[in-house]
């Protein structure tokens, strides 16, 4: 959650003042929380211990206190609630291998919640990494899952494009990183940054991964936004976002084996999407 985009989340367009004003008048603000998944039910009544009466209760008062942090629309909408990771292929081996000790960076973290989820299926938390712009955030995890004592996992506030950032301690340790909603948030420019981080962070061995799930398209290319430093994001299909990891490739001289699904926008969100809009699945692999 290091920025957002108010335009895939219904938001209007008008610029950052709106988005930055903390107003609950906003299309992305949800007032009602009227569904939790069962995937992240589970994790507070079995893994934070909180009685399943008060659960609701519980991610409400947490919810608007990460609201007056930064509004995000995934704060504003519940979204921080639907786990992403837990529902794709790759799941069962990711949990395997860290428990084995191979280690993972969620990258844009935000509350931790993929994290906690993992934990909570038996990975080590101390083999986990989470990273996120905000340090607010961060700590705000801590009391949304009530394990600030029992949770050993890292936590990195950093801004992932600075050349001083405290993610180069990690770079060349990492075998699973995570970058749930990340890439989307950036013109294409920045992304291959993010794609050369990632190359840097992840163990040169074969098998090291990054995948996650972000905007695509089935008309692939630039879209305007109002909350991100960017002036526009790139939405990719299936050949585009092959292509990137490609470009990034030759420039490192690593070879990647990519995957990619894309599939319709959830029903609640459907009113709020163009035709074209798509979610895009992806799982890249060091060969």
């Amino acid at each position: 959650m290091a920025t957002a985009d108010p335009k895939r989340d219904g938001a209007s367009t008008t610029g950052t003042e709106e988005i930055g004003s903390r107003s609950k008048e906003v299309k992305w603000y949800n007032p009602e929380l009227t569904n939790i998944p069962e995937a992240i039910q589970e994790v507070f009544e079995k893994y934070s211990k909180i009685p399943p009466e008060r659960v609701h209760d519980h991610i409400y008062k947490v919810r608007e206190r990460a609201w007056d942090v930064w509004p995000f629309p995934c704060i504003g909408g519940w979204r921080f609630l639907t786990l992403i990771q837990h529902s794709m292929p790759q799941y069962s081996e990711i949990v395997r291998r860290l428990i084995d000790g191979e280690k993972y960076l969620d990258l844009g973290c935000g509350l931790g919640q993929e994290m906690r989820r993992l934990i909570y299926d038996g990975v080590p938390s101390e083999n986990l990494y989470g990273t996120d712009l905000r340090p607010e955030f961060l700590d705000m995890g801590y009391e949304l899952f009530v394990d600030r004592e029992t949770c050993h996992s890292t936590f990195i506030a950093a801004d992932a494009f600075s050349e001083s950032s405290e993610l180069s301690q990690l770079n060349g340790t990492i075998s699973v990183i995570f970058a749930g909603a990340f890439f989307h948030l950036f013109g294409r420019k920045k992304q291959l940054d993010i794609a050369r981080l990632v190359t840097r962070l992840l163990k040169p061995t074969t098998g090291s991964m990054v995948l996650g799930r972000q905007v695509g398209s089935v008309k692939p290319g630039l879209y305007e936004h109002g909350t991100n430093p960017d002036s526009n994001m790139f939405r990719h299909d299936g050949q585009t976002w092959q292509e990137l990891w490609d470009e990034v490739g030759a420039e490192t001289g690593v070879k990647w084996h990519v995957e990619t699904t894309l599939t319709l926008v959830p029903v609640a969100d459907r009113g709020l999407a163009d035709e074209n809009l798509r979610m895009l699945k992806f799982c890249v692999r060091r060969l």
